[in-house]
């Protein structure tokens, strides 16, 4: 029979082993979620940058076209942007209301911007920037058929047949050739936490002022569809008449006046860019 003593210190020694390997599993526990910690904060810490030392290149589409733009930080909160947009459709020989149509939108813009990031990590931003160079208008062009009609400042106009009424209209909305503009996004071309990939979103406006309307009249255009068929009595020269060119006048300052809540031109895009060391 063992002794007391004897069983005493195989109990005392059950138990150390117990508490060590309950010690053992505890520690090991612990250092697994501090090595993923550890990897986590290194992934979203951030990485400060010389001035002017990296750029990023990059495009996307939007209301104003398709862009290119370029970027390089300037400080720590801070990036100055150039941004250049393009966009050209034309349409030829479709019919709006009896008048044969041809148009053009031909948008050609560029401006720059500087980007205030107020938490550098993160992609929110605020962006003051100019618009320098806005060439952005529609153009259209009008033949009317042989009977179709016009209103102008609520006097109707027929074409006439032989000589039919032709409507060249231009949209300006360039008013300002250089604009302020004032936009806000998320996406940092230059990202704070390394990497080279983002896709900027921006939203905003430019303050072009209200659009131009210009619109020009010629051929011959008749008081009665009757006449405009066999170009009667009534048909007058569109681009000499004094009383068709008042109407006129006082149309588009109407259609003007329907503009003037335009002072503004909205700005929305959405893109990728890259971004790499270039000091």
């Amino acid at each position: 029979m063992k002794s007391p003593a004897v069983l005493l210190s195989l109990s005392l020694f059950a138990v150390a082993s117990v508490l060590m390997g309950q010690t053992a599993s505890t520690s090991s526990n612990q250092l697994a979620p501090t090595k993923q910690a550890t990897k986590a904060a290194k992934k979203n810490a951030e990485v400060h940058l010389k001035p002017f030392s990296k750029l990023a290149l990059g495009g996307g589409v939007g209301i104003m076209g398709v862009n290119l733009q370029a970027a390089t930080n300037v400080s720590r909160h801070l990036n100055l942007r150039g941004t250049g947009n393009v966009f050209n459709y034309t349409v030829n020989d479709i019919t709006v209301s009896n008048f044969n149509l041809d148009g053009k939108v031909s948008f050609a813009s560029a401006g720059v911007s500087l980007d205030y990031y107020p938490f550098p990590t993160h992609g929110l931003r605020l962006s003051p920037g100019v618009l320098f160079y806005n060439q952005n208008q529609i153009t259209a062009n009008a033949v009317g058929a042989s009977g179709s009609d016009i209103k102008l400042n609520d006097v109707e106009y027929y074409s006439e047949t032989a000589q039919p009424l032709t409507v060249n209209a231009n949209l300006g909305l360039n008013t300002r050739k250089q604009a302020a503009t004032l936009t806000t996004g998320w996406g940092n071309m230059i990202p704070r936490k390394g990497g080279h990939l983002s896709f900027p979103f921006e939203l905003g406006v430019a303050f072009t002022d209200v659009p131009t309307v210009n619109v020009a009249l010629s051929g011959y255009a008749c008081a009665t569809q009757e006449d405009a068929a066999i170009g009667g009595a009534s048909c007058v020269d569109m681009a000499t008449n004094s009383e068709a060119q008042a109407n006129l006048t006082t149309q588009v300052n109407k259609w003007k006046s329907d503009l003037d809540p335009m002072k503004v031109y909205p700005i929305l895009s959405f893109g990728v860019s890259y971004a790499f060391h270039i000091r």
